[in-house]
């Protein structure tokens, strides 16, 4: 099992409360891919869990984000 500090996840994501939000919509995207295209994982990465995974491509800078500015809706 591996842990990731809220310090270790601020430092790619901003604060802690971002970076468990992009870790999250990464671990969703991964979790739609198909499973042909996982093949290409290296084998430590298929035998981890898709949140630790996402976690640790954070923590480790490996994840590239652009965060992008919500439109005002129109009530």
């Amino acid at each position: 099992m591996e842990i990731f500090t809220p310090q270790d996840a601020a430092k790619t994501g901003g604060t802690k409360y971002r970076a468990i939000l992009i870790a999250a919509k990464f671990a969703r995207m991964l979790n739609e891919m198909p499973k042909d295209h996982q093949v290409s994982w290296d084998e430590e990465d298929r035998q981890q869990k898709l949140t630790t995974l996402a976690m640790s491509k954070l923590v480790d800078g490996d994840l590239g984000f652009r965060e992008l500015r919500r439109r005002r809706s129109e009530v």
